[in-house]
C-alpha cells in the first residue's frame, strides 16, 4: 500500500539503502507490494504488518544464492503467512461484536490515480473479498490485482496451476456478482461526499436524504468498544433519521481525507480520530456508508496522521 511518505520514512529508506545487505535491500524494495498483498488478503493493517515481520524473519534465513526470483519468493512467503493468519482471523470474527469492517488506511494521492489498485483496496471491494474462501481470496488478489502468473500463484498457495485456474475462474465470477456496478471517478465520489458533509454540517435533513440512494446501507463497526449500529441499517429514511439524530454532535468535526484510495471523511471532535466514514457511490448517490469506530482499527491511521503533523 502506498501511504504518503513521511520525512522519517524517507530518511529510513535512505539509511537502509546505504547500509544494508542484499537480503534487506530486496525486502525493502518489495515491501510496499508485500504489505498490499497482505492487507488485501486480511483487511487489517496491523495483521499485515505482523505478516511482514514474519516474512522478514523467514526471508532473513534464506540462502539467496538458491533464489532465482526474489520478488516471487517474497510474495510466496507473504501469501502463505497471510493464509495462515486469515484462517485465524476467520475464527476471531465469529465472536466479533456487531458488524466487522476492514481497517481503514490513509493513502497517498497516487493510489487514487492507479484506478485498479484504488478499486481493489476500496472498502466496498474489501467487503466483497471477505465473502471468498481464504485460498480463493489469495488467488484473486494475486491474479486480478497483481497479474501474477498461474505457475507463480500455484507455488504460493500450494496448488497445481490447473487448480489455480479453476479457483481464479470461480473467484472472478463470485466477485463480479457482488462488486460495485461500475467504476466511479474520484470526482464523483468527492462530489457525493461534499454534499453529504454539507448536509451534516448544516443540519439539512432533506439535503442528506437527497444524496442517499433509496436502498443505501449503513454499516458501523465499534467492535463492542465504541457505540455503533450492531446490524446494517437499510433504506434512506432509516439511515437519514439515524444520522439526523447525530447531526448536532457531529457538527463541523468532519474533514476530508484520502482513505483506501478514495475520498472519505474523518470525524475528529476533539482533534483525535473518532470515526472514519467511507462510502460506496453508484449513479451519483451514496449506496453504502461504512463507519469504523473501533479504536483498535484506527490506531494505525492515528499513527500515520501524527507523523504528518
Amino acid at each position: 500500500m502506498r501511504v504518503a511518505p513521511t520525512k522519517e520514512n524517507r530518511q529510513e529508506r535512505q539509511v537502509k539503502s546505504e547500509h544494508t545487505d542484499p537480503a534487506t535491500e530486496a525486502f525493502v524494495a518489495h515491501r510496499n507490494l508485500l504489505f498490499t498483498v497482505a492487507y488485501e488478503m486480511l483487511g487489517s493493517a496491523a495483521d499485515a504488518e505482523d505478516v511482514l515481520q514474519e516474512t522478514w524473519l523467514r526471508w532473513a534465513g534464506v540462502d539467496l544464492g538458491t533464489v532465482r526470483d526474489h520478488r516471487a519468493y517474497l510474495v510466496r512467503i507473504t501469501t502463505r503467512q497471510s493464509l495462515s493468519r486469515l484462517r485465524t482471523l476467520g475464527r476471531r470474527k465469529e465472536s466479533y461484536v456487531g458488524s466487522w469492517l476492514p481497517e481503514p488506511l490513509l493513502t497517498a494521492p497516487d493510489v487514487a490515480e492507479d484506478v485498479e489498485l484504488a478499486d481493489s483496496v476500496s472498502m466496498a471491494m474489501l467487503l466483497v473479498l471477505e465473502t471468498l474462501a481464504p485460498t480463493e481470496r489469495a488467488v484473486f488478489v494475486l491474479r486480478e490485482v497483481f497479474d501474477l502468473g498461474y505457475d507463480e500463484i500455484a507455488e504460493a498457495v500450494d496448488k497445481t496451476p490447473a487448480a489455480v485456474r479453476q479457483i481464479a475462474h470461480r473467484a472472478r465470477a463470485h466477485v463480479a456478482a457482488r462488486r460495485p456496478r461500475g467504476a466511479v471517478s474520484p470526482a464523483e465520489t468527492r462530489g457525493a461526499l461534499d454534499a453529504f458533509q454539507k448536509a451534516v454540517e448544516t443540519g439539512d435533513l432533506q439535503g442528506l436524504l437527497d444524496i442517499l440512494a433509496p436502498d443505501v446501507v449503513l454499516v458501523g463497526d465499534g467492535g463492542g468498544v465504541r457505540q455503533a449500529v450492531l446490524r446494517p441499517i437499510v433504506g434512506a429514511d432509516k439511515v437519514g433519521r439515524l444520522l439526523a439524530a447525530s447531526l448536532g454532535r457531529i457538527g463541523t468535526s468532519l474533514r476530508p481525507a484520502q482513505v483506501n484510495g478514495h475520498p472519505a471523511l474523518i470525524l475528529q471532535p476533539d482533534g483525535e480520530i473518532d470515526t472514519v466514514v467511507t462510502v460506496r457511490v453508484d449513479g451519483g448517490l451514496i449506496t453504502g456508508l461504512y463507519a469504523v469506530r473501533n479504536p483498535g482499527k484506527l490506531s494505525h491511521m492515528r499513527r500515520e496522521a501524527a507523523l504528518r503533523r
